[in-house]
């Protein structure tokens, strides 16, 4: 892998959701990172070379995520988006099957103008790269002690921690952000908010089991969700096979039928049932994707799953809670 040397960064750009962007050609993006592969220590994967051109829409202004290898909460992104349609195939890491949504830098875009105007690119000339393709493909794989024949995988999952930053909950700045961006409308906005103050109280004071009674009453008599406990008390929790394939539509089972094959942590085997998957549940959809192998974040190590594990089209997690 060649050394870290200068990359050429172009000027920042404000984009929102629903703005439309073309990512920068090959030569472009690799003007713009270290020998390493990265801009501000952001990994640009070898899968992503395949959008290079392509014209996408702003799905999400990036600028939080969830620690998903210590675990401490959230954490802070700088000039980043997801673009719609755009998640990785895992090709040049094994075939990792996870499906992450992509981190896109601001310099890896370009603004399309809204009245037609031809797309005018700030990048470089390619001879000022510092970074090859070859580079890229090298940067998927970590160094291992001598004699360790075990292949540990590097990317945006594991290499989170290194280009994002402690934030906050109740950093206000982040949800005037989320709002301006159009990430999340103010009535959103303040829902999330609202649930915030209403989880954190939990214990804090008295009265808070009247509360919760009150506002799973509210949510019955509207039709929304209920704040319900999400733990079982399963010691051995039960498999299920549905030989599922690609394309078929099944239904979520109801919260209390999936409590019922949960232990106390929320898992099921291992995997575990989050509260933003609750809004899914007595619902149908398609299976998107069978899931065997997915990369740990933590280690790099790929990970091997039980054969019944899916994805569902159009169920996401979408950080509400």
């Amino acid at each position: 892998m060649s050394q870290p040397l200068m990359s050429v960064r172009p000027a920042p750009i404000e984009l929102r959701v629903g703005d439309v962007v073309q990512i920068k050609t090959r030569e472009e993006i690799l003007a713009t990172l270290a020998g390493d592969g990265t801009l501000d220590a952001m990994p640009f994967m070898p899968e992503m070379l395949a959008f290079a051109g392509r014209e996408l829409v702003v799905e999400k202004r990036a600028h939080k995520t969830c620690d998903t290898i210590a675990w401490t909460g959230l954490r802070r992104v700088d000039e980043t988006v997801h673009l719609a349609g755009s998640r990785c195939d895992g090709s040049a890491h094994g075939g990792c099957q996870a499906a992450c949504q992509i981190y896109w830098k601001d310099a890896w875009l370009t603004k399309v103008p809204r009245d037609g105007a031809p797309v005018v690119s700030s990048a470089a000339p390619a001879s000022a790269s510092a970074c090859t393709e070859a580079d890229l493909h090298a940067a998927t794989r970590q160094p291992t002690s001598d004699g360790n024949a075990e292949v540990l995988y590097r990317c945006q999952a594991t290499e989170l921690l290194q280009f994002t930053h402690p934030l906050s909950s109740w950093d206000f700045r982040q949800y005037v952000h989320d709002v301006r961006s159009g990430n999340a409308t103010l009535y959103a906005t303040i829902k999330a908010l609202a649930w915030r103050v209403f989880r954190w109280s939990n214990g804090r004071f008295r009265g808070y089991k009247l509360q919760q009674s009150i506002f799973n009453h509210m949510q019955r008599l509207r039709g929304g969700m209920t704040n319900v406990p999400l733990a079982g008390d399963k010691v051995k929790t039960p498999r299920e096979t549905l030989s599922l394939a690609v394309g078929e539509r099944v239904q979520v089972k109801s919260v209390e039928e999936i409590r019922d094959t949960l232990n106390v942590e929320q898992r099921n085997r291992g995997l575990y049932f989050d509260k933003e998957m609750q809004p899914y549940c007595n619902k149908a959809y398609q299976v998107g994707a069978r899931v065997t192998q997915i990369i740990e974040e933590k280690t790099g190590r790929m990970m091997q799953l039980p054969g019944d594990c899916l994805i569902l089209e159009g169920v996401i997690c979408t950080g509400r809670y």
